[in-house]
């Protein structure tokens, strides 16, 4: 695999893997949603217990894509109740923000502080230039169909999740260029998390996670 700053090379994810496990990963990852050892509910797992609906689906969102993964949940909620003769209520949608698309969950703010669009390379439909805000929280991935947005779906009941090993990893690139503390800009994207995203330990367990509660895995880009 090609080596560049955009991709979770095979060596930078055995280095990144063996420091959470000579820590443990309650230690790089918010205690709240790390995986009980006992089996007892978790953050994460109540938040799986919350994915209702009688045909569900998890879209599991690797690669920014041009917002592609937004526009393919668009699509499932527009042609699902046609399909099945149900109400939009009845389907079940999970999106998983995962890998490089983990900039999609936080808020204009860090995409302007840490140029996450050129780190990214994301680019503002609008501008043409790399993104200096989230390109599709607000904005339509296509200009013609307004409610094409993240935050219209997240406001019809799409579950979104963010996969807080992305955030883990990606911080640490973004400081280490940019000679800041990891801990100091990890904790600004965990806080600056866009309004009803949730978190999982990983993007892996989340889809693994929303397949046992039933949703069909579409892999998204």
């Amino acid at each position: 695999m090609q080596e560049t700053k955009l991709q979770l090379d095979r060596r930078d994810f055995l280095q990144m893997a063996a420091a959470a496990a000579a820590v443990g990963v309650g230690a790089t990852l918010p205690a709240a949603t790390a995986s009980a050892a006992t089996g007892e509910a978790t953050d994460f797992t109540r938040w799986l217990e919350g994915i209702s609906g009688k045909h569900r689906v998890v879209l599991d969102v690797r690669e920014p894509n041009d917002g592609m993964a937004i526009a393919w949940a668009w699509v499932w909620l527009f042609t699902g109740p046609q399909a099945y003769g149900v109400k939009e209520s009845d389907l079940g949608t999970v999106m998983v923000f995962r890998h490089n698309a983990i900039p999609f969950v936080l808020e204009d703010s860090m995409w302007k502080k840490y140029k996450l669009g050129e780190y990214f390379k994301i680019n503002d439909p609008q501008t043409k230039a790399a993104a200096l805000r989230h390109p599709y929280y607000t904005t339509p991935v296509d200009a013609a169909v307004a409610d094409m947005t993240l935050k219209n779906h997240i406001e019809r009941g799409v579950k979104v999740v963010a996969c807080d090993m992305a955030i883990h990893y990606y911080s640490g690139q973004i400081a280490k260029a940019q000679g800041l503390k990891h801990d100091d800009v990890k904790k600004e994207w965990m806080d600056a998390t866009l309004p009803k995203i949730a978190h999982a330990p990983s993007g892996v367990v989340a889809c693994q996670g929303a397949v046992a509660k039933g949703c069909a895995y579409v892999f998204s880009g």
